[in-house]
């Protein structure tokens, strides 16, 4: 049920068409997933090395539910075994491999069909040309095989994304943030920057779903 704070239904979109939903960045991190995948440097060929699920805090995503913010900075491991880092791991080490990590919120099945907007506020971007910040909305097959996807920069201000998403069953719609780059170690992730986002509080969201699902539920009776 967390999962599902984000989605909130605007109601001149209901009066509209009852399959427009609006999920917007809730506060967390409860109901978020975070998924990373790992990939060698360009230098090494760049090919796909793992990806697997990660906690959120892992992701290097801080929520501060009393400012309504949601902070990501660059990808840290403290392992310091060689195939982490340039020589080995430490103060001033190099990465030795690319890191992106998804953050996300994901509904299966109820979304299909419809036309999902994903809208939000990114507070600063001060990221270097080392990491690249995306936002997303991607509808995936039931199993995952293949996905349609909508990324855009993540840069200062405003964003609204829209995408159609496919009425077949059982897919699986994600909407979030992605941080793609070399991995830091940990004592000095300050000069490669952060991207903040505004989050919307749970109260707000739970009201709003409320709203929209009485108008839903006034149009199909209709």
């Amino acid at each position: 049920m967390n999962r599902l704070l984000s989605v909130l239904l605007a109601g001149a979109a209901c009066a509209a068409s009852a399959q427009a939903v609006v999920v917007t960045v809730d506060e967390g991190p409860a109901g978020y997933i975070g998924y990373m995948n790992v990939f060698e440097l360009p230098s090494n060929g760049g090919g796909f090395v793992f990806g697997s699920g990660w906690g959120t805090n892992d992701l290097n995503s801080s929520f501060d539910n009393g400012a309504h913010t949601l902070t990501l900075s660059p990808n840290t491991i403290g392992d310091p075994n060689p195939f982490w880092y340039t020589p080995s791991g430490g103060p001033g080490a190099t990465g030795n491999k690319i890191m992106e990590a998804n953050l996300y919120h994901e509904v299966t099945g109820s979304m299909s069909g419809q036309n999902v907007h994903f809208v939000g506020n990114v507070l600063s971007n001060t990221f270097t040309s080392s990491h690249v910040a995306q936002i997303f909305i991607r509808d995936f097959a039931a199993d995952y095989s293949s996905s349609v996807d909508v990324f855009i920069p993540l840069v200062a201000g405003a964003f609204d994304i829209s995408m159609n998403t496919i009425p077949l069953p059982g897919r699986h719609v994600q909407w979030g943030f992605r941080v793609t780059g070399p991995d830091v170690w940990f004592t000095d992730t300050g000069p490669y920057g952060t991207a903040v986002i505004a989050t919307v509080p749970t109260p707000a969201s739970l009201a709003l779903i409320g709203l929209g699902g009485l108008a839903m539920a006034r149009r199909r009776r209709a």
